[in-house]
């Protein structure tokens, strides 16, 4: 009998009770971004992006700070966080939302809509996103690409500057997702 309990009691404490086994974590998610221009291309990229994925509701949530975009040349990066995003007063850039009629029973690519509110510049807008969702060897891998409008986000432009910036700016995203563990 002590055998019987001993056997059930190592078996349940090797047992995955973890509430967060449907979670998962990108630590160095990438976005980028792009806007095409007459005079100069702008362009820049972030490694530092975090991002949570619950696929025990479809969620997702992205963080990053505006600070950690690289540009090409440095006074891009200062008038990008100083007059443009404002990043002293605006420091992050959120996502939340939901990913739409996702099964994660599959294992090949999906093409899903991720619709959520995006935060830029302290304006939230909700935001349809289309993504590809891969799930291989236990980690998940989200990217796509998206379009925004400058004046959604009130981001404010000289007007001296205006035909030196694109209306609309292409973003594009990849995360890679780790299973979450405390």
């Amino acid at each position: 009998m002590n055998k019987l309990f001993l056997i059930l009691f190592f078996a349940l404490l090797s047992a995955d009770f973890n509430t967060n086994s449907k979670q998962f974590i990108a630590r160095q998610g990438q976005v980028s971004f792009f806007s095409y221009t007459s005079v100069e291309n702008i362009e820049a990229k972030n490694n530092q992006v975090l991002s949570i994925l619950d696929l025990s509701k479809n969620e997702i949530a992205i963080s990053m700070l505006m600070r950690a975009f690289v540009f090409k040349k440095s006074l891009m990066h200062e008038h990008f966080n100083e007059s443009y995003i404002e990043s002293d007063i605006y420091p992050k850039a959120t996502f939340e939302g939901r990913i739409l009629d996702f099964d994660n029973s599959l294992s090949l690519p999906q093409t899903k809509i991720i619709r959520g509110k995006l935060t830029i510049h302290g304006i939230t807008k909700e935001t349809d996103i289309k993504a590809t969702i891969e799930h291989q060897n236990g980690k998940y891998l989200i990217s796509g690409n998206f379009n925004i409008i400058v004046n959604d986000f009130e981001i404010k432009i000289p007007p001296v500057l205006a035909s030196n910036i694109a209306k609309s700016i292409s973003i594009n995203y990849r995360f890679e997702y780790d299973r979450y563990e405390e």
